[in-house]
Parts: C-alpha cells; structure tokens; sequence
C-alpha cells in the first residue's frame, strides 16, 4: 500500500512557482539561492494553502520551488517528504502520532506532542521544525436552531442527549471520521456515546457543512480551523474531556534535505510563529466561502505580514 502511493507520488510532476517574490523579513541574504526544493501538502484547502506558504518562502530566500502540493489522502504526502520525492510539507502532529506512527493515545499537551513525534521520526528520516500554534482538530458543531433548541455546549452534553433523546443526535461525517481511532469510534468510547448506525450520514467534507446549516443532522464533524464554522455561525462543542488529539501543523521535512540546506529552519521558523486558528480560520474561508485560489490566499498573506515582497 505505501509503496504504491510512494511511487504514485513520484509520478505526481508537480509545476514550478514562479511567484516573483522578494525577501521580507524572511529570506534575508538568500540563504536557500542554488537550492532546488519540492513542497507538497495534502488536498484540502488548509493544506493547499500551507504547502504554497513553505514555498513562497522558499522562493523569497533565493530556492527554485516545485510545488507538487495537492496530493490525496493521508500518506502520500507523508512519503513523498519521507523518499525524498519532496522537500517538506506542513504536517499535523497528532496525525503522525496516532496515524502514522501507530499510538493510540494523544499526548494532551501540544509541546510535548511535538516533542515525542519529532523524537520517532528521526529515525524515519523526517525532521520536525517547531509547531504552530494552529490546531485543526475535530470537532462537532450545530446550527443556531439546534443550538437553541438543544442547549448542548460540550460533547458531554452530546454524550447525555444520546441517552435521554436518542433520536435527537444524528451525526454528518466523512467516512475517514467514522473509521478512524482517534475519530468517531474512539470518541463514543470516550464520552460513552453509542448513536446508532442509522442516525450517522457519511459524506464529503464540503457538504457537512452545508447539511448542518440547514439542519438535516443536528451536528457535524467540523475541523477547528475551517473558515466556514465563522461564516455559518455554527456553535462548536466543546471537546470537555480533551479526548480529540492535538493536531498542530508543524514544518515536517526530509533530514537529508535539511542537512544539506539548514536555511530552511530559519526561513519557516517566523512564518510557522504566525500561524494560529484565527488566521488560518480567515485564510481558509477566502477560498472555501469566497472562492479564492489557494496559492494566491497564501501569497497576499504572506505579502501583508511583510515575510516577502
């Protein structure tokens, strides 16, 4: 299986950025001019965004950047940066403790998650440049009507609507939540949920959203940092019991790579600093609610905050 998405990965040519970008407050010096680095990043939105943000910094600090973002489900990222089909990509923490790594429990504090992941992946040839403050992790949101009408404020809250209301829970989610450890499954465990199969609906990221608002599930899975949770006005619950693992994006690039141009720590280290929901929040809805490009939402950012010019 990860052979196959490897070299599928490998095939994936990828297109040159040709951002014509300057140094800012990163990129000083060209510290990266005569580097040939790929990026590459995951297929959704955040991720789209994240990959064009490491490689326009890339770009500003002298590198010519491949960008080879874009690339489906989980682990074909991930492998392309670990054979060195790629250079980098931002990655998720909790996503490489629990999915990539193999450990069923979440370390509730964010900095020492880091930590143990960057730890492991050393010996994979992956290393970890310190994490952003950006969290996208699960959660269940619901419209305002639901909201009202329900009252529930913590998943807690959810977990005892399940009991006294059965027929009250019904649940939006994409089929990797239904399946996954530190998803679904794991979370009724947690809560001592049991919502029967037929109240689950699984479907696309996209239209969870849309199904929500309009109220065909009382909740849905919704990402943290999803900008359409701000222009829905969907109420979150609050993960009470701190079951969901902390998933911070962090830069996650090949070690020989890194040996070869250290720069690159440097380079991403302010950008990555700047990185929270709120802004990822903003970024993210410019493309999934106003219908901007990717690319181009990472290189104003990048632009307005004065990392290149």
């Amino acid at each position: 299986m990860l052979a196959s998405l490897a070299s599928a990965c490998g095939l994936t040519s990828g297109s040159p950025m040709v951002d014509d970008v300057k140094p800012g407050s990163v990129g000083k010096g060209l510290p990266l001019e005569g580097a040939d680095l790929t990026v590459t990043s995951k297929e959704f939105t955040e991720q789209l965004i994240l990959g064009a943000i490491m490689g326009i910094a890339f770009q500003a600090a002298g590198a010519d950047v491949l960008d080879r973002t874009g690339i489906q489900g989980s682990v074909g990222a991930r492998e392309a940066v670990k054979s060195g089909d790629a250079d980098g990509m931002y990655e998720y923490t909790g996503t490489a403790w629990i999915t990539y790594l193999g450990n069923s429990e979440p370390i509730a504090d964010p900095q020492q998650q880091w930590e143990a992941v960057r730890k492991a992946d050393l010996k994979n040839g992956l290393t970890w440049l310190p994490p952003a403050a950006l969290n996208n992790t699960y959660a269940l949101a619901m419209n305002q009507a639901n909201y009202k009408k329900y009252g529930t404020k913590t998943l807690s809250d959810v977990a005892a609507l399940s009991k006294s209301d059965p027929g009250a829970v019904t649940l939006c989610v994409e089929s990797e939540f239904a399946n996954r450890a530190d998803g679904l499954p794991g979370m009724e465990k947690a809560y001592g949920m049991s919502v029967p199969a037929g109240n689950i609906t699984q479907m696309d990221t996209g239209i969870i959203y849309t199904q929500v608002k309009k109220g065909s599930c009382t909740y849905g899975e919704v990402f943290t940092t999803d900008g359409r949770i701000k222009s829905m006005n969907l109420a979150v619950m609050a993960d009470d019991k701190k079951f969901f693992p902390n998933y911070n994006a962090a830069p996650e690039i090949n070690s020989k790579a890194l040996k070869k141009w250290p720069a690159i720590a440097d380079v991403l280290d302010p950008v990555t600093k700047k990185l929270n929901n709120a802004v990822a929040q903003e970024l993210n809805a410019k493309v999934d609610v106003d219908g901007e490009d990717p690319h181009q939402v990472a290189l104003d950012w990048m632009k307005a905050e004065g990392f290149v010019k």
